[in-house]
């Protein structure tokens, strides 16, 4: 059996958090090594950890595995949370995408320039509450079940749900107006696993 799955990151949430929240989500345990100083970096980049020298990473059944969306793919395959055929991953594909397009504003945001900030805090507003949010609001009315792909946990709810808790970092409230992404974000955060995470 092989160990817990080792997550090489700095010491915040970054392109490593939906990996840490799919790996709760899965019930896996995992352990992380901090890169505290740009030595910690260089050694990574100099043992020939990183494929393409930058960070996150995860040690896991025997890889050092770089690029976010290649280890979220993994583990959602591993642990069951990519849909049962072809068509359902393509369509998890296709909502996790779409929480990445916003996701990556969010990311930025802090690292902007002071002069820029307003300007691109009203964009990830304007874009949550009149293009995201209402997608995903229409696809869980659509079908009426309890996840976006039916009844059954995968990768697109829970990115879906840890972009809910950062939206709500930056405009606290949103997520009242859509009734079943709020419900989503109930039953996801209330897993035994995820809320230990939490």
């Amino acid at each position: 059996m092989a160990g817990k799955p080792v997550l090489h990151y700095f010491d915040g949430r970054g392109r490593m958090e939906p990996i840490r929240w799919l790996l709760a989500a899965a019930g896996v345990e995992f352990e992380e090594k901090f890169l505290k100083t740009r030595d910690d970096l260089a050694r990574l980049r100099s043992d020939g950890s990183l494929m393409f020298q930058q960070v996150p990473m995860v040690e896991i059944d025997g890889m050092k595995l770089v690029q976010t969306k290649a280890i979220l793919n993994y583990i959602a395959s591993k642990y069951n949370l990519y849909g049962k055929d072809m068509k359902e991953r393509a369509i998890i594909d296709m909502y996790t995408e779409g929480v990445a397009d916003l996701e990556i504003m969010i990311l930025y945001y802090p690292h902007m320039p002071p002069e820029e900030k307003e300007a691109s805090l009203a964009k990830i507003k304007e874009q949550t509450r009149n293009r995201y949010f209402p997608a995903f609001e229409k696809v869980l009315k659509s079908h009426g079940q309890d996840y976006l792909i039916g009844n059954r946990l995968s990768r697109a709810d829970i990115a879906l749900v840890e972009l809910l808790y950062h939206v709500e970092e930056l405009d606290p409230g949103v997520v009242d107006n859509f009734p079943l992404l709020k419900a989503l974000r109930s039953r996801v955060s209330n897993l035994p696993t995820v809320k230990k995470f939490l």
